[in-house]
């Protein structure tokens, strides 16, 4: 996402500074992010990611 970011700073997806918040937050301080976070953002955001991805790509 931050590669896309740096090309296209207006792309399309609602989230995608806190996506990459998120990973870095995964990379550098994994002991900080609970199990049940992470499955929280699962559930709720990754099926509306994955439609607004499919948008771009169809």
């Amino acid at each position: 996402m931050n590669r896309i970011l740096k090309e296209e700073p207006d792309y399309p997806i609602e989230n995608s500074i806190r996506i990459v918040g998120l990973r870095n937050q995964i990379i550098h301080g994994y002991n900080m992010i609970s199990d049940e976070n992470i499955w929280g953002i699962l559930t709720k955001y990754i099926p509306k990611l994955k439609a607004e991805v499919n948008q771009q790509i169809f």
